[in-house]
């Protein structure tokens, strides 16, 4: 059984969205042009020697794995609707943090959705479960890489 089945995966609507979105491309879309393309170095002769056929055949594979993880992972969604008007960090909500005179604002989301980058982390991470639960006015201590961070919560939207 693999992890994924074995475990709910929880996730925004958005989020659940994407991933839906992003699984008709693979299936509707990018897996037919690449089985043409398969189909067409294969038939150019020797596949021992055909660069075209193995890099096809590898991209293929790759997409199938991202093509039966996504479904995995959709059928074992649990969508979470945010909480908005909480007064504790919460899955869905945005909470305002305060460090070293500084201030960054992150939203708490499901792991598939997390993208640091932006600003969104997942609820499993180390500084999620540390704001999961608690209210403006906390505080939470990290450890990092470059050693303790201490964040204060200043606000939950």
């Amino acid at each position: 059984m693999n992890l994924i089945q074995s475990k709910k995966v929880q996730i925004s609507k958005e989020g659940l969205e994407a991933l839906e979105k992003e699984l008709r491309v693979l299936v509707d879309e990018k897996r037919p042009k690449l089985v043409e393309r398969l189909e067409h170095a294969r038939n150019q002769g020797d596949l021992a020697e055909n660069s075209d056929y193995t890099a096809a055949r590898d991209e293929l594979e790759f997409l199938d794995g991202r093509i039966s993880e996504l479904e995995e992972v959709i059928d074992n969604a649990v969508v979470v609707n945010g909480k908005s008007g909480t007064s504790t960090v919460a899955f869905g909500t945005k909470v305002t943090l305060a460090v070293d005179k500084n201030e960054i604002v992150y939203e708490i989301v499901g792991a598939w959705e997390a993208d640091p980058l932006k600003k969104r982390i997942s609820h499993e991470s180390p500084l999620g479960q540390a704001l999961l639960g608690k209210k403006v006015g906390d505080k939470v201590e990290i450890e990092a890489p470059a050693g303790k961070i201490v964040y204060t919560i200043v606000k939950i939207d």
